[in-house]
């Protein structure tokens, strides 16, 4: 199922809202983010978190919650009392992936949160270190193909976007290379500027400002298009790797069993905040897309990943490390 681009949605009046949540919110509201600050996850968080309290006429204040690749931060937001003040912010892996690569997984998209929308999406971009002697995805498979198993690409942990995307390559491209996770992007890319990995596939904003200094060298992109951030860089598809369509979506969610007059009014000014012009301009000049569904649009896609990100996990055996 693929996201749509929602001008409709940010177009559309606000979802009808009952009487008693008026007053909502008489606190401030909570988002949790389930990983480290700095990194992805964070940023878009960041960048919604002002504009939305403002909408909501109060203070979001981030919680950053790290741990088990998103499952503690997405676990207190499913476990947390269900009055609207406390939200979570994560992304793909931690609500599509972790659902079948953790054995134990404490939750249940499904079951246990309250989609409030698809915030934005964005392509990873394969990044390596300038040492390494390949200046295309062609050259880089070549190289793989030559040190079998003596390349190697980190990620932000185990069975995220960044992972999976990883290993789909080594399938699509028919090479083997190691798997470095750490805990989180930001002690990722800390990891590949200091050259402890040889490359890393991680969402196009946080890679961005090292290509830009010239600290990284940009081989593909994972969108079916070019990134606007990234003109010159090549798709896979460009490269000659098809397959490689992986993008990394965002999400804001409520604990299930949230009134629905609150994911009402959380929804209202989730996407009065993301038609905002600033609040598009820093989504889109990172290099990713604004979203804006509505709640049910969300539910139902967040479960549709949840199936087609199944399959890759079973279909690659890739496991918790």
């Amino acid at each position: 199922m693929r996201l749509m681009a929602s001008r409709r949605a940010l177009l559309a009046a606000p979802l009808a809202t009952p009487a008693f949540a008026q007053s909502f919110p008489d606190r401030p509201v909570r988002l949790v983010v389930p990983f480290p600050p700095g990194g992805p996850v964070d940023l878009g968080a960041r960048i919604l978190a002002q504009p939305l309290g403002e909408e909501l006429r109060g203070s979001v204040v981030i919680d950053n919650r790290s741990g088990a690749g998103g499952v503690v931060g997405v676990d207190a937001v499913a476990k947390a009392t269900p009055d609207g003040y406390t939200l979570g912010f994560a992304s793909t892996g931690a609500l599509a992936v972790n659902v079948t690569l953790m054995p134990n997984n404490p939750y249940d998209t499904r079951r246990d949160i309250a989609a409030i929308s698809i915030v934005s999406a964005v392509p990873s971009l394969l990044a390596v270190h300038p040492d390494v002697p390949a200046r295309s995805v062609a050259e880089l498979v070549a190289l793989a193909k030559a040190r079998p198993g003596r390349l190697n690409y980190g990620s932000s942990g185990p069975g995220g976007t960044p992972h999976l995307a990883g290993a789909l390559f080594t399938m699509r491209a028919g090479v083997e290379m190691g798997h470095v996770p750490y805990r989180g992007a930001a002690p990722a890319i800390t990891a590949l500027l200091a050259k402890e990995v040889d490359m890393a596939f991680l969402d196009v904003p946080v890679l961005l400002p090292h290509v830009q200094a010239g600290r990284l060298r940009p081989l593909g992109v994972t969108s079916a298009g070019r990134s606007a951030a990234l003109p010159e860089t090549p798709t896979f598809a460009e490269a000659g790797v098809s397959g490689m369509e992986v993008e990394n979506w965002y999400a804001i969610f409520a604990p299930a069993g949230t009134p629905a007059g609150r994911v009402a009014r959380l929804h209202a000014a989730t996407a009065a905040a993301l038609a905002r012009p600033e609040t598009q301009r820093q989504i889109t000049s990172q290099g990713a897309r604004v979203v804006a569904s509505r709640p049910e649009d969300a539910a139902t896609f967040i479960s549709a990943e949840v199936d087609r990100w199944a399959q890759v996990v079973r279909g690659a055996n890739i496991r918790p490390e």
